[in-house]
């Protein structure tokens, strides 16, 4: 495969099902390089760690959309991302941080531990002897959790599912018109039931995050309405969608290497080590975006312009030969392992915390609980670049 072919294969389903072949070609065509579109790559583990941290590096926000797409508030899917944190820069990205850091405390998500394996042992107890483990699991479980931790009523948890789902597809490279309608429409539901649950709290307060967010919204130093209802929705999306594909991900490596599944099964303190080893592996997230703001010195001797627009690739940093040994081999033994997968600097992911916990708690909750748990045929890759996992992951249980 030539390096051109390679990048070209990155738009294409039979690429976006096994990207990982075509980050080896481009990876090791330049470390950085540019395309004829204006757009750089950045694909090696040194490169991106510095840049996803280098304060010079920006997103592209709403006054970045109004300029190349003047209606996209019209799409309440487009709206709802560009106007939450994930596509703000400071000083608004750090006042709204700020107020949702406060909210989302390290302490906050240790106390969800008991909710988590509670929840995990109830879905556990619920699944069939055939079953999709994406439907069975994979999805309720982090969409419990994430609406727990938001105050979400349990008999709503469902009708999320699919909305957020379509809503996704606003982050890909590439969507359809199809896709981006959808979107729309998603954005227009999500935000009329936050909407709802936000007058809710205002009315009532409760110990859950949208009630915290709420009384941040009402400090004239914290969110404005329409941040707190984009942040709303990004916490619920966000909070549950990488969750799912780790889960899934996950899974499926572990039941593909038996030996590895009853070390953890034997000894579920390794589970850290295995979740940041499956994160470097097979990473929720393959890429993300940022821009320069001046000219940008990233070594051996090339210099980015002001105003070049990266494409920054996780899952190619991830599996980088210099920075990880054999790293297409699955090793939870590796030392110093440190993925890139949640990003980095100003914009490393909130959720990150809650994401690693779900999934520490519940890999060896299912080893333990379903020890014949193995993979059945017909298992599918959802056509994703951005978000990677599967759409369908046929398991047995006995």
């Amino acid at each position: 495969m030539d390096f051109q072919t390679a990048l070209t294969s990155l738009s294409r389903p039979e690429g976006r099902l096994d990207p990982y072949p075509a980050y080896d070609v481009i990876r090791a065509h330049a470390p950085v390089f540019d395309t004829p579109d204006g757009r750089w790559y950045v694909s090696t583990h040194a490169l991106t760690s510095r840049l996803l941290r280098d304060p010079g590096l920006r997103v592209a926000d709403a006054a970045d959309y109004d300029g190349f797409w003047p209606t996209w508030r019209d799409n309440r899917g487009v709206a709802s991302i560009v106007l939450s944190m994930l596509q703000t820069n400071a000083p608004d990205h750090t006042r709204v941080r700020r107020a949702a850091a406060a909210t989302f405390t390290a302490r906050r998500v240790a106390a969800l531990r008991d909710v988590i394996a509670a929840q995990a042992q109830d879905l556990v107890k619920e699944m069939p002897g055939e079953a999709d483990f994406m439907t069975a699991f994979a999805y309720p479980l982090p969409i419990g959790v994430i609406c727990a931790l938001l105050g979400i009523p349990e008999a709503d948890r469902p009708w999320f599912r699919q909305r957020a789902a379509d809503l996704t597809a606003v982050l890909e490279m590439v969507s359809t018109e199809e896709e981006m309608r959808l979107a729309d429409v998603a954005g227009r539901d999500l935000e009329d039931y936050f909407i709802g649950l936000i007058a809710e709290r205002q009315r009532a307060p409760q110990e859950d995050l949208t009630s915290a967010l709420v009384a941040a919204a009402a400090d004239d130093a914290g969110l404005t309405g329409a941040e707190l209802l984009a942040n709303l929705v990004l916490l619920l999306v966000a909070g549950f969608e990488t969750t799912t594909n780790l889960l899934g991900t996950g899974i499926a490596i572990l039941l593909e290497r038996p030996d590895l599944a009853d070390r953890l099964r034997a000894d579920p303190d390794l589970a850290p080590a295995y979740v940041e080893e499956m994160l470097r592996y097979d990473s929720p997230v393959q890429l993300t975006s940022r821009s320069t703001t001046e000219p940008l010195d990233v070594g051996d001797g090339l210099t980015l312009p002001a105003g070049a627009d990266l494409t920054i690739l996780l899952g190619a940093a991830n599996r980088d030969p210099a920075r990880y040994p054999d790293p297409h081999r699955f090793d939870p033994d590796r030392p110093n392992i440190q993925p890139v997968s949640f990003g980095g600097g100003a914009h490393y992911c909130l959720g990150a915390p809650l994401a690693r916990l779900e999934a520490q708690v519940a890999f060896p909750l299912l080893l333990t609980m379903l020890p014949r748990l193995a993979l059945a045929e017909g298992a599918e890759r959802r056509d994703r670049l951005v978000l990677r996992g599967y759409a369908t992951l046929p398991v047995t249980t006995t």
